[in-house]
């Protein structure tokens, strides 16, 4: 904490040093703190200010986090630092992130440079995917059939087998998807990281890193894929994003 201030500074993540701002953005605080960069050598750290008597667990926060980095995506390479990062002053800042992990920034940096994260998330329409299982697979479709407008009591087994016939079967058609999607996209995207499910009626959650002059060409490959799909899965393309799948930096670790 500087003792002139009474504050210390939150780290959003690490930028090539030659940034400028179009506009100052705001950083978190209430009011919102602006932000500005903490260089070193070639490379900088993206920070505000904030009050370190003030908890940073809220939601809203969070979004200010992601936001910032998102938006800073963008335009340049950013490497992000987990939620929470916080040092008591710019020095520290240098001493503890940019200079002892200056060699991995940079060469990350470079790596990310012209490329861009986007986000391809799909859910299954639920009464369209269920009956497509219960019409392929005649066992869970007997049972489906034995137990709809049964006494539960009576059909307490046959309907906990059916849900973990269903269960696979959302699974092996998740792969299935994935695998699709991936292919879809595989002559726009550089790499891709598949993230699992937050739950059985997520059809596909895919990570891509995107060459930023393929970017037309991904979206419309993905929207090709959705029209395919109408019915049965809604997808959608979130980005650009911060390069969360595909950077990992010494600065995450200032955030545990």
């Amino acid at each position: 904490m500087t003792a002139e201030t009474g504050t210390a500074v939150y780290i959003y993540g690490v930028l090539p040093g030659d940034v400028t701002f179009k506009e100052q953005p705001a950083g978190l605080g209430d009011p919102p703190s602006p932000v500005r960069l903490v260089p070193y050598r070639d490379i900088a750290a993206l920070v505000s200010d904030v009050d370190p008597a003030r908890p940073l667990d809220s939601p809203d926060d969070l979004l200010v986090h992601q936001t910032l980095l998102d938006a800073s995506a963008a335009a340049v390479p950013v490497l992000p630092v987990r939620f929470g990062a916080v040092v008591p002053d710019e020095e520290a800042v240098i001493t503890e992130l940019l200079e002892p992990s200056y060699d991995e920034f940079s060469a990350a940096l470079a790596e990310l440079d012209g490329f861009q994260e986007y986000i391809v998330q799909g859910r299954y329409v639920q009464e369209a995917i269920l009956a497509e299982i219960l019409a392929e697979d005649p066992e869970a479709a007997a049972l489906a059939a034995q137990t709809f407008d049964a006494d539960p009591d009576a059909t307490h087994d046959g309907r906990i087998q059916l849900k973990g016939l269903i269960s696979e079967r959302l699974a092996d058609k998740r792969a299935l998807d994935t695998r699709q999607l991936g292919d879809a996209l595989a002559s726009q995207a550089s790499t891709s990281v598949v993230r699992p499910p937050a739950d059985e009626l997520e059809a596909v959650h895919t990570a891509f890193l995107v060459k930023a002059t393929d970017v037309d060409q991904m979206v419309s490959a993905a929207r090709e894929l959705a029209a395919g799909w109408e019915g049965r899965v809604e997808l959608r393309i979130v980005g650009p994003v911060a390069a969360y799948d595909f950077v990992g930096t010494s600065g995450t670790a200032l955030g545990d």
